[in-house]
């Protein structure tokens, strides 16, 4: 019984503290940004600005929720809630500390890339089911990017399991005691940071949605809650990815002095605060330019790394 409670607690904890971390973001990205581009960020509702996320959260409940009627309304409505669904599925798999987990998987890093292959349904969905030709294109757009960039991410990721020998998380935390994976896989690494930015359609490479070429792209038509999910499960997505790095990479919960949790969250904080930097600071590619790097430059990076990953294994 005393085991069923604690599960319970760490699964509503994880819950909790997962989608808090991604409202406050909101606030934290444009605070950020306005410090990075030499401007105000919100600084009006609440002491710094604080109270913004609470207005934006008023407003989008306020909002007319509204459903265009050409729409597929079944499909139109379910789509905002895979993305949420699925990347707080992908959630259950981190080990924040040694103890700390909702579930230990053996394939946790399996499950984490299969979630994110599922994640490509909702914006797909949502850009057809909208019956708008600015939402199609973004959905098409969507749909081409992330597979194709969970090519290259999931080959990243081979050399990690090579060296750690297990898809198991908290065994490869475990495994970068002597020496986190960015320095011996540093090439992955850079292939998974820039992949993560693709999945989750950020900028630069934030074409599905691109503001001067498709409107908002696929969530177009959406309005009120419908939008709101979109917007939550993006920031879910930039706090998965910063997880996910600060395991893989930067050995997890690992740390000298502070207890392991602050570690981790520190960690994932300051790729939270990479990904808002390359908002504020690079434009946008062409999608053909995005694409072409993907397959002529991400690809074979990907498979050298495996290769020479493989090659020193063996020597050895």
């Amino acid at each position: 019984m005393k085991e069923i409670i604690m599960s319970l607690l760490t699964v509503f904890g994880v819950l909790i503290a997962a989608t808090t971390i991604a409202a406050g973001l909101i606030w934290l990205e444009r605070r950020l940004l306005g410090l990075w581009q030499d401007r105000y960020g919100p600084n009006r509702v609440g002491p710094f600005g604080l109270l913004q996320v609470l207005a934006d959260m008023i407003k989008i409940f306020s909002k007319e929720d509204w459903i265009p009627p050409f729409a597929d309304k079944p499909v139109f409505i379910i789509a905002p809630a895979v993305i949420m669904f699925t990347v707080l599925m992908t959630f259950a798999v981190i080990p924040f500390t040694r103890a700390v987990h909702v579930v230990d998987m053996n394939i946790g890093l399996l499950f984490f890339l299969g979630m994110s292959s599922l994640g490509v349904y909702s914006v797909t969905l949502a850009g057809w089911a909208s019956d708008s030709k600015y939402s199609l294109l973004g959905g098409l757009r969507a749909a081409a990017q992330m597979l194709s960039y969970e090519v290259y991410m999931g080959l990243s990721l081979m050399g990690v399991v090579m060296l750690s020998g297990s898809f198991n998380l908290r065994e490869i935390v475990e495994a970068q005691k002597g020496l986190w994976f960015c320095i011996p896989q540093f090439l992955g690494f850079a292939v998974f940071l820039i992949a993560g930015v693709a999945e989750t359609h950020r900028l630069p490479f934030d074409l599905p949605e691109a503001e001067s070429e498709l409107v908002a792209g696929f969530h177009s038509e959406y309005s009120g809650m419908k939008f709101g999910m979109f917007f939550v499960g993006e920031y879910l997505g930039i706090t998965l990815i910063s997880a996910m790095i600060a395991t893989l990479f930067f050995g997890g919960w690992l740390g000298p002095v502070l207890p392991p949790i602050i570690w981790f969250l520190i960690k994932m904080f300051v790729f939270i605060c990479f990904f808002i930097l390359l908002r504020a600071a690079l434009p946008r590619p062409r999608y053909d330019q995005l694409m072409s790097y993907g397959w002529k430059v991400l690809f074979p990076l990907s498979l050298l790394n495996l290769v020479v990953t493989g090659g020193i294994l063996l020597a050895r």
